[in-house]
């Protein structure tokens, strides 16, 4: 029995970088298995928005003056991908967000990092009934989604991974970072994500 359970009223999905430069067949920075979890993710989505959940989605960008994805073995990025106003920074067509809904512009793997999101979090629900509880979905699962929960534990916000909704560049890199969520919070599939929400 978990110590705690989702409450729809106080929860928000953060829909981490999946945007064409990860997503798409041959992008710059793909990840295989981001394409075969979009179903999944529009039922999450979908569910959430449902509830009146606030669905709030990420977009990773990258500049020519700092990158600091060459630090990491990524030194393409010093060239091209994930720029300010290209198609590849475009949250992909099956999962556009609605009007109204956040689009955080991130230039480092963590969404809190020098973004508005916490103020958004803190606010969206008016403050009588504040974000407490974040559900994360999208890609890649052990760096901007870990970096993301990571933040997210750091400022006592309750966190859930969903296991069936993020994906890694490998089998490993997953089990990893929902090894670690026994620690930052809970791992939960999608279909356990939205029984709970909906129960």
């Amino acid at each position: 029995m978990p110590i705690w359970t989702l409450n729809k009223d106080r929860c928000a999905l953060i829909v981490v970088d999946m945007q064409n430069d990860f997503v798409r067949e041959g992008a710059i920075m793909e990840v295989k298995d981001a394409k075969g979890q979009i179903p999944q993710i529009q039922r999450l989505i979908a569910c959430c928005r449902e509830l009146g959940i606030p669905v709030i989605y990420t977009q990773q960008i990258t500049d020519a003056v700092f990158c600091p994805m060459e630090v990491i073995g990524q030194p393409w990025l010093k060239e091209a991908g994930m720029r300010e106003g290209t198609e590849g920074i475009e949250i992909i067509d099956e999962l556009k967000p609605e009007p109204g809904e956040h689009v955080i512009k991130k230039r480092r793997f963590s969404a809190f990092y020098q973004t508005d999101l916490e103020i958004i979090l803190k606010n969206i629900r008016g403050m009588e009934q504040s974000v407490d509880t974040i559900i994360v979905c999208g890609t890649v699962t052990n760096i901007c989604c870990e970096s993301t929960i990571r933040d997210a534990f750091f400022r006592d916000y309750k966190v859930v991974l969903g296991t069936d909704v993020c994906s890694a560049h490998t089998p490993e890199a997953q089990a990893a970072t929902i090894e670690n969520m026994k620690i930052f919070g809970r791992s939960m599939s999608c279909d356990e994500i939205i029984e709970e929400l909906t129960q």
